[in-house]
């Protein structure tokens, strides 16, 4: 999945304080994200008022969530076949989180410590009928910006 990896690619550079925060944006729009389904709807996580769709870059980083899930404390995940939707990135955005009804945004990667990125549900990320002041998105997740670490309040911002 070629379009998952260029996606990567952008967030490792974000990661890194270099690359433009605007093509990684656009990567995200064109790119297709794998969300694993749970109990019949996309797998999401609420953290700070925030309703989280998990989304992947590729099958390897699937994995890697699948893997931690099995060996954290959802011990019924070993050996679990995960479906998922393969997705493109505008259409969660556009689509998908403002008919969640509730503040949403999408989380990249969260089982990768260097790889993960939030894409919170701000203007120019999400629609502006949607979108939450950025500074109450900020306060909302812990405002904090850590390299590395899988918690919530450790994952990058966009």
């Amino acid at each position: 999945m070629a379009e998952g990896t260029a996606l990567a690619d952008r967030i490792a550079e974000r990661r890194a304080g270099i690359g433009d925060p605007r093509a990684m944006l656009g990567e995200l729009r064109r790119a297709l994200v794998l969300v694993p389904f749970d109990g019949g709807g996309l797998w999401t996580a609420e953290f700070g008022g925030i309703r989280w769709v998990c989304g992947f870059t590729d099958e390897e980083a699937l994995a890697r969530f699948a893997q931690a899930r099995s060996t954290g404390s959802d011990a019924g995940a070993v050996g679990r076949s995960w479906e998922f939707a393969e997705l493109r990135g505008a259409r969660l955005l556009d689509e998908i989180i403002p008919a969640m009804g509730v503040p949403a945004g999408l989380a990249v990667n969260i089982a990768d410590p260097d790889g993960s990125m939030l894409f919170p549900p701000v203007k120019r990320i999400v629609p502006d009928a949607v979108a939450v002041d950025a500074q109450d998105a900020e306060a909302a997740v812990g405002a904090q910006v850590h390299d590395g670490g899988a918690g919530p309040d450790e994952r990058q911002w966009c």
